[in-house]
């Protein structure tokens, strides 16, 4: 398995300061493997609770007596499936030496569990399936996605297949477990109406009349979706101009190999399909916020009148824009240009799926996804 080093560096830095660690991810992203390869690096005794387990879930009922008498590291994975013991976790940080990492794969009931009873003892590493900072096949990973099993598999078709697996198990056992009520083949149904939206705006009317639920269903299973890093709303920015601009989010799948099977698309078919550019800016937009981090602000930008921005990057208090395409020679446009004035960018990258580096004009260069590692900034 491959030896996740910036996110075990990042657990280190972590507990220089905080008592607990928390690694939030979508399942099979390989939080587990990851805990487990940062436990080969101690010397302490490490204590590993599985809360799927039935045994492991029936002995934490009672953490205090379970806790207590371990010594060195505590995993606790799942954790979302038992919030009681955040606030013994609490008591565990202030009083004793021992080091606690929580696994979840649902960001928003996890935190706001743990908000209140962690507060200044935990922080948060999100942890994202495979990227181009970690692997170089990135033909590969765009079109099997990044979950492990899925890249790793020998050919596309195994990949696929476990892909599919992962997408019924999602459906008929997570979310359930979340709240959401519609039936398997609604919930599939959304799915893949979401997928066929990818990289477009979302209307949260125009799914509600097609599944014959309220908009506001539509609305909280969308939260839903994004607390199990399904998908990403990318919000609009909205800058004090005279142009009206949009305000509907844009929805991304974050994994393009599950986008893929919920497209029913075959290995060859992103050469011609119709949806590749949506296809490739989802994954290229995934790549960017995986590189630069979350903790960055991240939006689109687009008007009434069609100009556009694909992504804007706050970094520093400086704004950097990214046009995504897919050309292998990609022309500045107008509405780049009046993105670059209106939005007072700092510099504007033209992203494309070839290994290049050159500047176009004085603030607009083309940027290969490869040369996001080598970005000036």
């Amino acid at each position: 398995m491959l030896k996740r080093k910036r996110y075990l560096e990042k657990i280190s830095d972590i507990y220089d300061i905080f008592p607990i660690c928390g690694i939030l991810g979508p399942r099979q992203c390989g939080k587990t493997t990851l805990a487990h390869q940062y436990a080969s690096s101690l010397e302490t005794p490490v204590h590993h609770f599985d809360l799927e387990d039935p045994s492991h879930f029936d002995q934490l009922q009672n953490p205090k007596s379970l806790l207590d008498p371990l010594k060195g590291l505590i995993i606790i994975d799942e954790i979302q499936r038992s919030p009681h013991i955040f606030p013994y976790l609490r008591v565990l940080a202030d009083y004793s030496d021992k080091k606690i990492m929580i696994l979840g794969s649902a960001s928003g009931p996890l935190l706001n569990q743990s908000s209140e009873s962690l507060a200044g003892r935990i922080e948060y590493l999100e942890l994202a399936p495979f990227s181009l900072d970690e692997i170089d096949n990135k033909n590969q990973l765009w079109s099997y996605g990044g979950f492990p099993k899925s890249y790793l598999a020998k050919n596309y078709k195994a990949s696929n297949r476990w892909r599919k697996a992962y997408l019924s198990a999602f459906i008929e056992r997570d979310l359930p477990s979340l709240g959401v009520q519609l039936n398997m083949l609604a919930m599939r149904q959304l799915l893949m109406m979401l997928a066929n939206c990818h990289g477009g705006l979302l209307n949260y009317s125009d799914l509600a009349r097609s599944l014959g639920v309220t908009d506001m269903t539509i609305r909280r299973y969308s939260e839903i979706l994004c607390s199990t890093f399904m998908i990403r709303l990318l919000q609009p920015w909205h800058e004090n101009i005279t142009k009206r601009q949009i305000k509907a989010p844009k929805i991304y799948f974050k994994d393009s190999g599950l986008l893929h099977t919920l497209m029913g698309l075959h290995e060859t078919d992103l050469l011609t399909h119709h949806k590749r550019g949506n296809s490739f800016e989802g994954f290229v937009i995934e790549e960017i916020i995986k590189h630069f981090g979350s903790q960055e602000d991240y939006y689109f930008w687009r008007t009434q009148t069609g100009v556009e921005l694909d992504l804007l990057m706050i970094k520093g208090g400086k704004r950097y824009g990214f046009e995504i395409k897919l050309s292998d020679a990609p022309q500045i446009t107008e509405s780049m240009r009046i993105a670059l004035k209106d939005l007072k960018l700092e510099h504007l990258y033209i992203i494309n799926n070839l290994d290049v580096q050159y500047k176009k004009e004085e603030r607009i260069s083309v940027l290969g996804i490869d040369q996001l590692k080598s970005a000036p900034f």
